[in-house]
């Protein structure tokens, strides 16, 4: 693609190098690590256009859950082409190559117009808490529940949790993650009533997925990881503005820092809920870009 003076070729994003990735992410100042470019590149699919002597100057993947269902993400576009529609041409392109299935994705403010121009719908607002961990209130659990750490043993009754709660099957990210993340589940009448992941992220440690039927499992499964990290960079990221779970955030000295918007094309994304606080729903995205 020619795009004014530059001429652009795209190529498989796993034929490129991790620094370069990275170099591109820090361009548009995104925190992610080459060691978080690393996991993507591993579990999704995706492009990147590269520029006559191979720098990398723009982005775009897609991370299948299903066969009817992906996010999208890592959707960048160096800013010496911001201004001449290369994130239009990558997203075609992105559509062209994900089939039939239902999208979803986190869309920052600059990049809303774009996906609006393509049909997708805002869904929800996502706040992004971030801030140095402070030692978080002493909250009793919810009653007959008490909190274990994850095993592997877990994960079938977690994945089914999880897919109640985001619309798609995650199993495979789920596995993936718990091989990076510390993870603790809350058990109820012998079942999987809530958990939440840990891991390495960016600047610091991020709490996600979270997924509870309610503000009280919630704040009880994300508790012991903001004490894990007191002093230290933590971010979680979730549709709840206010509320419980909202104010324990803030307590523990995760601030909204930003937002950005759900939007869907297809089906709606996060699927829609009854006000029932008998069903999970995700309290906390894994991130951006997988939801």
């Amino acid at each position: 693609m020619q795009l004014n003076s530059f001429k652009l070729e795209l190529t498989d994003i796993t034929k490129v190098e991790l620094r370069n990735l990275h170099a591109l992410s820090m361009s548009v100042g995104w925190p992610h690590r080459a060691e978080d470019w690393q996991f993507l590149v591993e579990f999704g699919q995706g492009i990147a256009a590269l520029d006559a002597i191979g720098r990398v100057l723009g982005s775009a993947m897609w991370f299948p859950y299903g066969e009817d269902f992906a996010t999208v993400g890592m959707v960048i576009t160096s800013p010496r082409l911001q201004a001449n529609g290369a994130g239009q041409w990558f997203m075609e392109h992105l559509l062209g190559n994900v089939g039939d299935r239902n999208l979803g994705l986190s869309a920052t403010h600059a990049a809303r117009r774009l996906y609006l121009s393509l049909n997708f719908q805002p869904e929800a607002i996502v706040y992004q808490c971030q801030g140095e961990a402070l030692e978080p209130p002493v909250v009793p659990l919810p009653a007959d529940s008490f909190l274990l750490p994850m095993e592997s043993s877990d994960l079938a009754a977690v994945a089914t949790l999880d897919e109640t709660a985001f619309g798609a099957d995650r199993t495979a990210l789920l596995e993936r993650l718990f091989t990076q993340a510390k993870a603790v589940v809350l058990i109820r009448d012998g079942h999987v009533a809530a958990f939440a992941m840990c891991r390495r992220f960016g600047r610091g440690h991020v709490v996600g997925p979270v997924v509870a039927a309610n503000d009280a499992d919630a704040v009880a499964v994300v508790r012991p990881h903001v004490a894990d990290h007191v002093g230290s960079f933590l971010r979680l990221d979730t549709r709840e503005k206010n509320g419980i779970f909202a104010d324990f955030l803030a307590r523990c000295g995760l601030f909204v820092f930003d937002t950005v918007t759900s939007m869907s094309l297809g089906r709606g994304w996060p699927p829609a809920r009854e006000d029932n606080s008998l069903i999970a729903r995700p309290y906390g995205l894994v991130s951006h870009t997988l939801g």
